[in-house]
């Protein structure tokens, strides 16, 4: 299949057009495109009132680096999730990862576009005069003629204070939500990478933004709490496809450096996400909760809480839950003949 290039400046106001040129027949578009505006013969070195040029090009073949597939990615910006960071990939000893802005991340295009950068996962361990040139290509999927559109710039200078390049105005979000499009198919995109300084394994994500779905709720009932020592653990249960597990420790978590004052005089309760703790370093699970504990005309309620649960962070929760003055007090209804009521309700967002 032949190669469409277009040149596009971000100077000229031709960079508004993209977005429904895209959304039309591409032949057609191609020879509006040329006739209106003629390239020079080197795209890739000229500039405009010292912009740069954008170089969009069509091809068959996948990213040789990575690609990551976002499923309801709509779901984002309903989950006011404004920034994803990619899973990280390897490209001749660096480390690098795609930032994706849903919504758009500067300020007279943030809610309109969808923007789309490259940056470096890890810079600790490079020395303080560190800089790396690359010439790199983000690749969007057309799932409907089955290749991929590229955006690809100048050759950029990664360094200390500048991590990361990309595209402010990748693309407008009217032109990805076209159905004549390709781009976002029952609400998946799917988004990769190239990279030159030089070679190459791709690395394959899979990102799942769930769909919300009817209340998760489990409860247990906790017998002579009085007699608790230490730490109290439910069975684990799946939700989503993820496992589960409560803890409560009835005086306070003593591993936890949060609050010194609630210890010995609350209760402290957090989530546990057990697949967490065979995850590899780049999985992650975002979910949002509710522990409660149940009383005679009320409940207690943590609030809503929100963590992104990997390997190196499993659980979540509050180490002063409730105080054990207000659990014990009668009125309350919560600790009934020695026995209490506790809850949880989960909203897994997004599995990656």
């Amino acid at each position: 299949m032949m190669k469409t290039v277009l040149m596009v400046s971000l100077a000229s106001p031709l960079i508004y057009g993209v977005g429904s040129f895209l959304t039309r027949s591409k032949s057609v578009a191609t020879s509006i495109w040329f006739d209106y505006f003629k390239p020079p013969i080197n795209p890739v070195s000229c500039s405009t009132d010292g912009h740069e040029f954008i170089i969009l090009e069509t091809r068959d073949a996948p990213p040789a680096h990575f690609l990551t597939r976002i499923e309801s990615f709509s779901l984002l910006s309903e989950y006011r999730i404004t920034k994803y960071e990619s899973k990280v990939f390897e490209v001749d000893g660096y480390e690098w990862r795609l930032v994706i802005y849903p919504n758009g991340d500067e300020g007279q295009i943030k809610g309109n576009n969808v923007s789309v950068y490259l940056a470096m996962a890890d810079t600790s361990s490079s020395p303080v005069d560190w800089e790396i040139y690359a010439d790199f290509t983000i690749f969007l999927y057309d799932q409907f003629s089955d290749n991929y559109l590229c955006f690809r710039g100048n050759v950029r200078r990664f360094h200390a204070t500048k991590s990361r390049w990309g595209f402010p105005k990748f693309m407008s979000k009217k032109s990805l939500r076209d159905q004549s499009s390709g781009y976002l198919v029952k609400d998946n995109i799917v988004l990769g990478a190239e990279v030159f300084v030089l070679k190459k394994q791709r690395i394959v994500e899979s990102v799942t933004v769930l769909k919300p779905m009817y209340t998760r709720l489990r409860d247990w009932k906790i017998v002579e709490f009085s007699k608790l020592e230490g730490v109290w653990v439910s069975e684990e249960f799946d939700m989503r496809g993820v496992e589960w597990k409560l803890k409560l420790y009835p005086n306070g978590d003593f591993d936890s450096n949060e609050d010194l004052r609630s210890k010995g005089n609350a209760v402290s309760m957090s989530l546990v996400c057990v697949s967490a703790e065979k995850f590899t370093v780049h999985q992650k699970v975002k979910a949002e909760f509710h522990m409660r504990l149940k009383g005679r005309s009320s409940d207690h309620d943590s609030g809503k809480l929100s963590h992104w649960f990997t390997s190196s962070s499993t659980c979540c929760g509050q180490s002063a839950f409730i105080s054990l003055a207000k659990l014990r007090d009668p009125e309350n209804g919560f600790l009934v003949d020695d026995c209490c009521t506790v809850q949880v309700e989960i909203f897994v967002q997004l599995v990656a």
